[in-house]
């Protein structure tokens, strides 16, 4: 189930109309201007994983429900059998399950991520990104280039890398081959 940018928007909207929700105030807690937070919300621009648990956190709401209409309703556990997360399209060509989307009130959005291989951008800067809270990520295969401020690692199957995500930090398939791995935000 991939989500529509038009349709999440809209929920964002509505939801936000519907608490009596300052653009203002969510423009704050999403660490966004208020034009740029009206461009996200009118569904103009595509919008970022933190922005989604940004904004879903200052609503009150899971982000699961912004991104698919559904309240998560499990809460002593959730199984979720290989390859079927919940699809999430997010930067073009990488693609993330979301292993946790039926559980509420959850304190992790863990995430099974696959970064494509492209020689092309091995020579090019890495786009950094920026988030609030810590993240964990756990190689599963293939090899990732990973970028934190000045600082560059070579993850490999076995690595582990936990994070502030509040520092610049981007990240590549490296060394010929997709990378898998398991993402944690916190």
């Amino acid at each position: 189930m991939d989500y529509n940018i038009k349709e999440v928007s809209s929920r964002l909207k509505s939801t936000r109309e519907y608490l009596d929700i300052s653009v203002e105030y969510m423009a704050e807690k999403t660490d966004t201007t208020v034009e740029e937070y009206k461009s996200l919300e009118s569904g103009e621009k595509d919008f970022s994983l933190s922005f989604l648990n940004a904004s879903a956190e200052a609503l009150g709401i899971e982000m699961i429900e912004l991104l698919t209409g559904v309240e998560p309703k499990l809460s002593t556990y959730s199984v979720v059998k290989n390859n079927q997360g919940l699809p999430i399209e997010r930067r073009i060509g990488f693609t993330y399950q979301h292993m946790a989307y039926l559980f509420k009130n959850k304190e992790i959005e863990p995430l099974i991520v696959n970064a494509p291989y492209s020689e092309e951008d091995q020579s090019k800067p890495i786009h950094l990104s920026v988030h609030d809270g810590q993240e964990m990520d756990f190689i599963i295969s293939g090899k990732l280039k990973f970028v934190i401020n000045d600082h560059e690692e070579i993850l490999e199957p076995g690595d582990c890398v936990y994070y502030n995500s509040k520092n610049p930090h981007g990240m590549i398939a490296y060394g010929g081959e997709d990378c898998k791995f398991l993402a944690i935000l916190i």
